[in-house]
């Protein structure tokens, strides 16, 4: 009797949580799956108004010329932008744990740029660094008596995208990797100094192989934080979507909703582009998880 009492206790506290996570989660995914297959307009289309189209839909997307700049895009900002992220939070986080002073200070106006909107960070970049007239990056090469640049022109708009997007998210890397590099004993430290093992040596064979769940960890977060790469783009190009600028998010956006001048809707094609960045999230991580091994942390 005790123990079905027991049992319903359990089923009663885990009922809401588990409904939420199907309702919330779980159909939601599962929906978006079946709609990648089927010709739907509109994403509140009741079932019944969709039609099967097979896999026209990926046909659609991966011949659309806008969802191959999209993914080169994608592709520049994970593989450029996760490099220079990776190895800036690396240093400042290796610089930090290294017993300077003020280190609470640094670590927090690093981190600074992460408490702040996004869309006042990127207004900030727009309006004060980047603008032609009066920004802080032209101010600074006329006063080296060099020619300002038009940043936000065509040729440059992304590369300047990029660079502000580096700066906002270095903080949130640098704590993670931070936390990875005080779990590490001193004692290990302490050892290879009295083996003669000088700070750059120490560097490559104890604090990076020692990191590598964290690397997993980061590059993890990095993907999806890129597959969600949309405010940003947004932010550089609000009025029309630019190819300079346009990212895999962004055009589910414009198909699913239209663009100016384009009313024309495709719910099923959006949830098709859905689908494709969930397997990249997917295949990253299943990569970092074969080629990084947790049991090779073990000292």
């Amino acid at each position: 009797m005790k123990s079905k009492k027991n049992r319903l206790f359990i089923i009663a506290f885990t009922l809401p949580c588990a409904l939420s996570l199907f309702i919330m989660y779980l159909y939601p995914i599962v929906r978006t799956v079946i709609m990648s297959f089927f010709g739907v307009e509109s994403v509140t289309a009741r079932m019944s108004e969709w039609s099967f189209n097979g896999i026209a839909n990926y046909q659609k997307i991966f011949s659309s010329p806008t969802f191959h700049q999209a993914i080169r895009n994608m592709a520049l900002i994970w593989i450029v932008g996760g490099i220079l992220v990776l190895s800036f939070a690396l240093l400042f986080a290796v610089i930090l744990t290294s017993g300077i002073r003020f280190k609470k200070f640094f670590r927090a106006a690093i981190y600074l740029p992460n408490v702040i909107s996004a869309v006042a960070l990127a207004t900030m970049w727009i309006q004060y660094i980047y603008n032609q007239e009066y920004g802080l990056l032209n101010k600074f090469l006329e006063a080296l008596g060099l020619e300002g640049k038009n940043w936000m022109g065509t040729d440059m708009k992304f590369w300047a995208m990029l660079v502000a997007f580096v700066f906002g998210a270095v903080g949130y890397y640098m704590l993670i990797f931070i936390n990875g590099i005080e779990r590490i004993s001193g004692d290990i430290f302490e050892a290879a100094t009295i083996d003669g093992a000088n700070k750059i040596q120490q560097f490559f064979s104890i604090t990076m192989p020692l990191l590598r769940s964290i690397f997993k960890t980061n590059i993890t977060f990095w993907s999806i934080n890129c597959i969600s790469f949309f405010l940003w783009s947004k932010m550089f190009a609000p009025v029309n979507t630019e190819a300079s600028t346009v990212v895999p998010v962004v055009y589910l956006y414009d198909t699913v909703f239209g663009t100016t001048g384009n009313v024309t809707r495709d719910a099923g094609a959006g949830a098709a582009i859905g689908v494709v960045l969930s397997l990249f999230i997917a295949v990253v991580y299943f990569i970092m998880n074969k080629v990084i091994k947790d049991d090779d942390l073990e000292f």
